[in-house]
C-alpha cells in the first residue's frame, strides 16, 4: 500500500510540475502579446514601428542565446556546415522575419481578440502547404475540418466591429509565412536529422532575421525614426518586453518532453480565450456574439483535426508511468530475491 501511495505521489508531482510549466507558458505568451499590442498601438504607447520592435527582440534574444550556449554552456550548439546553414537555416530565418514583421504590424490595425481568431487559420495553412509540398497526403475528412475552421474564421471576421482590410491582410500573410516556415523546418532540418530547441534556434536563426529585417527597416522605418527627434529609447519598456519574449522561448524549452499534446492544445485554447476576455474587459475592444460563434466553430473544427494526431492525455500517461515504475520496482525486487 505504501509503495502504491509513493508511486501515486511521484506521478502527481510530475503532473503538477508539467502544469506549472504550462501556467508559466500561458502567462508569458499572454504577456508578450499584450505587451506588443501596448507598444505598437497608436492609442497606447504609440510606437508604431513593428520592424524596429522585432529587430530589438531578435538582437536581445540572439545575444542571450549566445551567452547561454557559449559562456554558460546550458545547451550544446548543433554541428552544422556552412552549406547546411545557407541552404536550410537562412530560408527559415527569412520566413520567420517576415512572419514576425507582419504579425507585429497587425497589432496597429486590429484588436487582440480578432487577431487570435485569425490565428485559428494556422492549421489550415500548415495542412494546405504540407499537401502542396507533398509533406501531407490529401484526405477528404481532414479537408472538411479545415473548411469548418475557415468558415468559422470567416463568420468571426463578418462580425468584427473594427474590421480593417489592411490589418487582416497583414495577419493572414503572417500566418502563411509562419505555416511555410513550420513545413520547411520538417523538410530542411528534421528530415536531415537536425533538431533545434528554442535556444539553439534563436542562436542560429535570430542573426539571420536581423539581416533580413535590416533591409526593409532602412527604407521604411529608419527615415521616420531619424526625423522623430523627440523619440528616446525607453530601456525599461523595451528591455522588459524583450526579456519577456526571450523568457517565452525558455518556457517552450522547459515544456519540451514534459507535457502531452493534449496539455499543450488545452493550454493554447485557455490562452486564446483569456486574451479574448482581456481584450474585451480591459482594452475595451468590441467582441460581438458573431465573433464568438465564428471562433467557437473554428475551435471545434481544429479540435476534430487534432483528434487524429493526438497523443495520450495526461491521465493516461500518468497510468503508463505508474505501470512502468511498478514494473521497474518489481524487477528490482525479483533481482534482490
Amino acid at each position: 500500500m505504501g509503495k502504491g501511495g509513493s508511486l501515486s505521489d511521484s506521478v502527481l508531482k510530475k503532473i503538477l510540475l508539467s502544469y506549472t510549466y504550462v501556467a508559466i507558458w500561458i502567462f508569458l505568451s499572454f504577456t508578450v502579446i499584450v505587451y506588443n499590442k501596448y507598444i505598437l498601438d497608436k492609442k497606447m504607447y504609440n510606437w508604431p514601428y513593428p520592424i524596429s520592435l522585432t529587430m530589438i527582440h531578435m538582437s536581445f534574444c540572439a545575444s542571450l542565446a549566445f551567452v547561454l550556449i557559449k559562456v554558460f554552456k546550458v545547451v550544446e550548439p548543433v554541428s552544422m556546415s556552412r552549406e547546411m546553414y545557407l541552404s536550410s537555416v537562412v530560408p527559415i530565418g527569412a520566413l520567420y522575419s517576415l512572419s514576425l514583421w507582419l504579425s507585429n504590424s497587425a497589432y496597429i490595425y486590429l484588436s487582440v481578440s480578432f487577431i487570435q481568431m485569425l490565428k485559428a487559420l494556422m492549421p489550415v495553412a500548415v495542412y494546405s502547404i504540407g499537401v502542396a509540398l507533398k509533406r501531407e497526403s490529401f484526405k477528404t475528412d481532414t479537408m472538411a475540418n479545415m473548411l469548418s475552421i475557415s468558415v468559422g474564421v470567416a463568420i468571426a471576421a463578418y462580425g468584427e466591429a473594427r474590421f480593417d482590410v489592411w490589418g487582416v491582410m497583414l495577419q493572414l500573410g503572417a500566418v502563411a509565412f509562419e505555416a511555410t516556415r513550420l513545413v520547411l523546418i520538417q523538410i530542411l532540418l528534421t528530415s536531415k536529422g537536425i533538431t533545434l530547441n528554442p535556444i539553439t534556434s534563436l542562436y542560429y536563426v535570430a542573426p539571420c532575421c536581423l539581416v533580413f529585417l535590416f533591409i526593409p527597416w532602412i527604407f521604411v522605418e529608419y527615415p521616420v525614426l531619424r526625423e522623430t527627434s523627440s523619440f528616446h529609447f525607453d530601456f525599461v519598456v523595451f528591455g522588459t518586453n524583450s526579456f519577456c519574449a526571450f523568457a517565452l522561448n525558455l518556457a517552450v524549452f522547459l515544456l519540451v518532453g514534459k507535457t502531452s499534446a493534449l496539455t499543450m492544445n488545452v493550454a493554447g485554447v485557455v490562452k486564446d480565450w483569456l486574451l479574448i476576455a482581456f481584450s474585451w474587459s480591459v482594452i475595451k475592444d468590441t467582441v460581438t456574439p458573431i465573433n464568438l460563434v465564428g471562433y467557437g466553430l473554428a475551435f471545434l473544427g481544429a479540435k476534430e483535426a487534432q483528434k487524429k494526431t493526438q497523443l495520450p492525455d495526461d491521465e493516461e500517461q500518468g497510468r503508463l508511468l505508474e505501470e512502468r515504475e511498478g514494473e521497474g520496482n518489481g524487477k528490482r525486487s525479483e533481482s534482490q530475491n
